[in-house]
């Protein structure tokens, strides 16, 4: 049985919920990644239960929802409660399935996260009633007070993650790598526990199935990437092994990051080895760039090679010019005057103090 709790006694806290609320995004729960520690250049994983975690084949296991018959508005009708959910789309919703119960999902928690993100603004209370309003207005029973048990249940282990949340480092050890990724991943483990205690397991894994596959992702490949009996390429290995075993959403969002992180090194590498603005151009050009953005990179590249000219310039006349017997009033208005001289734009006036400084 899961412990139900009273959404009223919530709404004396309205510090503490602000602090969870602003704080809910910053961990992911997870286990420990032990399963790297044993692996080596030459070793090839069999295991099938040890090649997919828990979380990741229960998401891909996830029955198919059937189409809700009722469910809340992407609109708000009348004015919003918070200035800053004025104009915006609601995020998530609340379904109902067609016998009447509530249909767990992420939108459920990005429902809740809509409206507790204006506490601050308006008090818990207001937000907590705009939720059981708009839960009653739209869910028919018992869909509307499953709504209601379930954001019970969420605004308890808010309040509970705080603990976790402030779990702080030794002030010795807070630099060591090894620690570090210790000490996240316990905490992230207390986090799933917590979670696993609060909720049902249909909505522990709806609310942050995604978050924890993602989490021991992260965490496997940090341990990785702290491994010194591993060459480049056996750590490149490994973290894709990893990466194969996430959700197909994630795997998909994952590689296509990757995918830009290495066309964004290509670029970056060929604007640096081009010997002019206009060879920059005809490699990034030839690496997949639009035209008309190749274009804005070579004017850009083309301005900051004059300027460079200019400076040089610049920097000479300011070398020839006598400073002995000047104040430093009168040195910061023979420099003033020697930069409206050389640079008419108040962006390469800019460049030229900064570049100053860096030479000084």
């Amino acid at each position: 049985m899961k412990p139900k709790t009273n959404a009223r006694r919530w709404w004396l806290l309205p510090g503490a919920l602000l602090a969870v609320v602003a704080g809910s995004g910053l961990w992911y729960g997870s286990t420990s990644p032990g399963g790297v520690t044993e692996l080596t250049d030459n070793t090839v994983p069999e295991a099938p239960d040890y090649s997919v975690t828990a979380t990741a084949r229960a998401l891909s296991e996830a029955d198919p929802r059937p189409p809700a018959s009722h469910q809340t508005p992407k609109k708000q009708t009348g004015a919003a409660i918070a200035p800053s959910l004025a104009g915006t789309d609601i995020d998530g919703s609340l379904k109902a399935s067609a016998d009447g119960q509530l249909m767990v999902s992420l939108e459920v928690r990005d429902f809740f996260d809509y409206f507790l993100s204006a506490v601050g603004e308006v008090s818990p209370e207001t937000a907590i009633g705009q939720i059981q309003h708009m839960a009653q207005q739209h869910l028919p029973e018992p869909a509307a007070s499953q709504a209601m048990v379930l954001l019970d249940q969420y605004l308890a282990y808010k309040q509970a993650s705080l603990q976790v949340l402030q779990t702080e480092l030794d002030p010795s050890l807070q630099h060591n790598e090894a620690y570090q990724l210790q000490v996240l991943g316990d905490a992230l483990a207390q986090l799933k526990q917590l979670r696993q205690e609060t909720f049902s397991r249909e909505a522990h894994l709806a609310f942050f199935g995604q978050e924890e596959a993602y989490s021991e992702y992260t965490l496997a490949t940090l341990a990785i990437q702290q491994r010194t009996d591993l060459t480049d390429q056996g750590k490149q290995a490994l973290v894709e092994w990893h990466r194969n075993q996430l959700p197909e959403a994630l795997k998909a969002t994952e590689q296509r990051l990757q995918a830009d992180t290495h066309q964004h090194q290509m670029r970056v590498a060929a604007m640096a080895s081009a010997s002019s603005p206009e060879m920059a151009g005809q490699r990034l050009s030839d690496l997949g760039l639009d035209q008309e953005s190749a274009d804005g990179v070579v004017n850009y590249l083309q301005q900051r090679q004059a300027f460079d000219q200019r400076f040089e310039v610049f920097r000479e006349a300011m070398a020839k010019e006598p400073r002995s017997g000047l104040t430093g009033t009168e040195q910061q208005e023979h420099r003033e005057r020697l930069l409206n001289q050389h640079f008419r734009d108040q962006q390469e006036q800019t460049w030229a103090k900064l570049k100053l400084l860096d030479q000084s």
